[in-house]
């Protein structure tokens, strides 16, 4: 065994789990989270309603795929050090059911996506994430009611 095959097979391990991580919304199985991040992740900042940890999101992720049952995310880069990724990604779907309380549109989205992630060798532990939702409603014709 090489001195660097640990360390590759924690680089794999980690982007394996990051990219769990997105293949929860592109497969629309809310269970890959349990392969993607730890029963303490913390994903920053909470969404609205978010309660902490993968189970505070599944409910998310599921109102996500509800809303836009085609949703998919392309990850553009990836750059990873150990216990450490940063992701450019993009989301796109077709706005189909409700989303935060607005009514089916019918119309495309592509939102950016900007993540960067912590990782314990395995699981990812944080998430600090930055979505441009503002480009999302302009993309749907509507902002949710305060």
């Amino acid at each position: 065994m090489s001195a660097t095959q640990p360390l590759n097979q924690r680089l794999q391990a980690e982007r394996t789990a990051v990219e769990n991580l997105y293949r929860a919304f592109s497969d629309k199985n809310p269970d890959l989270l349990d392969l993607a991040v730890t029963q303490d992740w913390d994903d920053i900042p909470l969404a609205p309603g978010q309660g902490p940890g993968p189970e505070g999101f599944k409910p998310l992720l599921a109102g996500f795929i509800a809303a836009f049952p085609d949703i998919n995310i392309t990850v553009h880069d990836m750059l990873q050090e150990p216990g450490k990724i940063a992701v450019r990604a993009e989301i796109t779907g077709t706005h189909q059911g409700e989303f935060m309380g607005i009514a089916p549109t019918g119309r495309r989205i592509s939102v950016r996506l900007h993540e960067f992630h912590l990782l314990n060798g395995e699981r990812v532990t944080t998430t600090w994430h930055m979505e441009d939702w503002f480009a999302m409603f302009q993309q749907i014709g509507q902002f949710p009611t305060p």
